[in-house]
């Protein structure tokens, strides 16, 4: 049960940290009045939570 909710924990990271290195980078316009389109800030962010869920996975995968 752990290692299922741990893959899942890790799959919505990653697709979240996605979204948000796209809509960061102005990749995605997506709501229209988002506060996080066009601002590398939450790129950075996004690629950090992404390499966070990658790692989840990983971990859960060995284990």
């Amino acid at each position: 049960m752990r290692r299922t909710i741990l893959t899942l924990v890790g799959t919505a990271a990653i697709l979240m940290g996605l979204l948000w290195v796209a809509q960061g980078l102005g990749w995605v316009n997506w709501p229209t009045e988002s506060f996080m389109i066009a601002d590398r800030q939450w790129a950075i962010r996004g690629a950090v939570l992404a390499a966070v869920g990658a790692i989840t996975l990983l971990v859960v995968r060995r284990s």
